[in-house]
């Protein structure tokens, strides 16, 4: 897999940023593996999610997630379904020591004259992201 970015969170968590696509339907998606590199369970914060009561009511998510265009001085924020569903990796609140899980967050694309964005999800530190 390839890194794009690793992330580090609270208590060994990393995320593995291994693709970043814009695809014809003006989206931006971001694919990766969160891991628990510690030797303990880690809970996942719940202010990953976000704090935005629609997302917050269909439980764990990346609904939390930013996108920030300095340049073009734009924030961008994970899709929601017509449901309020964030269209995001859910339902991961816990990793066992070692393991990993697959995660997927799904952005409005920036305009294609964006090169690179800056990541944020809560509790982790930001990363730069080159857009192709």
């Amino acid at each position: 897999m390839e890194e794009l970015a690793v992330v580090r969170g609270q208590k060994g968590l990393e995320l593995t940023v291994s693709s970043v696509e814009r695809d014809a339907g003006g989206f931006l998606t971001i694919k990766g593996k969160l891991e628990n590199t510690s030797d303990s369970a880690a809970a996942i914060s719940s202010q990953t999610s976000g704090d935005e009561t629609e997302v917050m009511k269909h439980g764990s998510s990346f609904g939390g997630a930013t996108l920030v265009d300095a340049v073009g001085k734009k924030r961008y924020y994970v899709l929601r379904d017509t449901d309020g569903r964030p269209l995001t990796t859910t339902g991961v609140s816990v990793l066992s020591p070692k393991a990993t899980a697959a995660v997927f967050l799904q952005f409005p694309a920036p305009p294609t004259s964006t090169t690179e964005v800056s990541f944020q999800l809560p509790t982790f530190e930001p990363a730069t992201l080159k857009l192709s």
